[in-house]
Formats: C-alpha cells, structure tokens, sequence
C-alpha cells in the first residue's frame, strides 16, 4: 500500500489522514482541529505540523487550501484571513513541516480525488465539482484534465458574490431550510451551465452530507450526482497531489 498525508485546511477547520493512493480511502482516522481564529498563515501552519506529528508522518505532504494556488503561492483568501494573499504557502508548509509540500485549492484537490476514485471516474466529457460549504468551491475537468482555480463561488451573482447567496453559510445565516435554499442554488446552478455546459455536475463539500434533502429538487441540463469521497474528497486529492498526481 503506498500512502500519503493529505490535508485539508478550511474555514471552519483543517482535517487530515493518510492516504491509500491505489484505492483513495482514508488508511487511518481522521484528526480534524479547528481553524485558528484568526487564521493567519503562522497559526494555521502550527496546526498542519500538529496533525502531520499525529500521524509521525516524515514524507511528502500535501495541503488543500481555500485560495486561488500559482505555483504554490495562494493568490487569493477565502474565508480566511486576507494574510494569505501572495504567501509562499508550499514554502511555509515546507518549513513547518520540514518536509516537501504540495499546495492547491482546496476544491481542485476534492475534484482531482472525485475524478479518480469517485463520482466523476471514467468521465470523458466536462465535468464540473461544486462543494457546498463555508463557501462555494468549484473544480473544472475538461476530458479528465483540471482546469485549476475555477473559483466559481466568487462570481457575481444577484448582486452579491455567489457563495454569499448559495453557500451552506449563507442558507444557516438566513435560517433557510434545504427545500428553501435550493430555488437560489437551482438559480446559481443555471448560471455556470450557462457559462460552462458541462456533463456532468458533482455536488460535494459539507453539504453533500444532506444531499437527499435537496438533491431530487435541482433542476440541471446536465447529470447530477453527489461525490462519493463526500467531505474527504480534500483530504485524497491533497495526499494524491502529495505524489504528483493531479488529474
């Protein structure tokens, strides 16, 4: 069995475990810490070397994170604190770990995983991830390639950035019911098939978990379906990046 230590740094909370790479299931529990308030990059890379040392893991790491990622630099913070903007991530991972470490957005990581062991494998047309969550994270695949930072969540929506209609925050922050978020969502929905036409749409994040309350209520053009890794998909696509695999 070769494995891996993925990571998955959210909004709310950073989650990790190593990683069967041929088969993409978890091969330990899962050690999931709250994200520091606030989130600075010193304070959240503390808590990546505390689940890394949980494991006494010594090898290559990879680190799912809620930004726009170019080379391992995060361009862009969501949910997070804005001192992650233009910081060498996979360079301060890399110290705090003291070990190599892959850097990528976290929704690309949960589609890379959803694309090889999950809901979009074997998937040769578009196939789009939306992960329903603090946020609204989006993962793009054209003919099995990722096209990375999609970021469809920040996109102009009704007035508003998207994920501060449609996000699972939002629909708590409103005290909506699933029945009563999904007509924004269908909405939402329409609006990127319209930009992108895909396939197939994979629904994941922490929202997937209640699919079935909402799930034979959307309306799509294309096929939908919930990811199957649910809200581990960040943690496999973060150890895959770990080996070099991204889809």
């Amino acid at each position: 069995m070769t494995t891996r230590l993925g990571i998955d740094f959210g909004g709310t909370g950073i989650k990790g475990a190593l990683v069967d790479l041929e088969t993409g299931e978890l091969a330990t529990e899962r050690v999931r810490i709250d994200t520091p308030r606030p989130s600075s990059p010193d304070a959240v890379a503390a808590v990546v070397a505390e689940i890394a040392g949980s494991f006494e893991w010594s090898g290559p790491v990879g680190v799912a994170v809620p930004a726009v990622v170019v080379h391992g630099v995060t361009r862009s913070a969501a949910n997070i604190d804005p001192a992650w903007v233009g910081l060498d991530a996979a360079g301060l991972f890399s110290t705090a770990l003291d070990a190599p470490v892959t850097v990528l957005n976290d929704a690309d990581a949960a589609g890379v995983a959803e694309m090889s062991h999950g809901a979009g494998r074997g998937e040769e047309g578009t196939v789009l991830l939306l992960t329903i969550g603090t946020g609204v994270g989006s993962a793009l695949f054209v003919r099995g390639a990722l096209v990375p930072n999609t970021e469809l969540g920040h996109l102009e929506f009704e007035g508003a950035e998207a994920e501060d209609v449609v996000s699972g925050t939002a629909r708590e922050a409103a005290g909506l019911s699933w029945e009563e978020w999904v007509g924004s969502f269908n909405r939402f929905l329409r609006y990127v098939e319209n930009l992108l036409w895909p396939d197939l749409v994979v629904l994941g994040g922490g929202g997937s978990k209640e699919a079935d309350q909402y799930l034979h209520l959307l309306e799509s053009r294309a096929r939908l379906t919930v990811a199957t890794l649910r809200n581990d998909a960040g943690i496999v696509g973060a150890a895959m990046a770990a080996s070099g695999r991204h889809t």
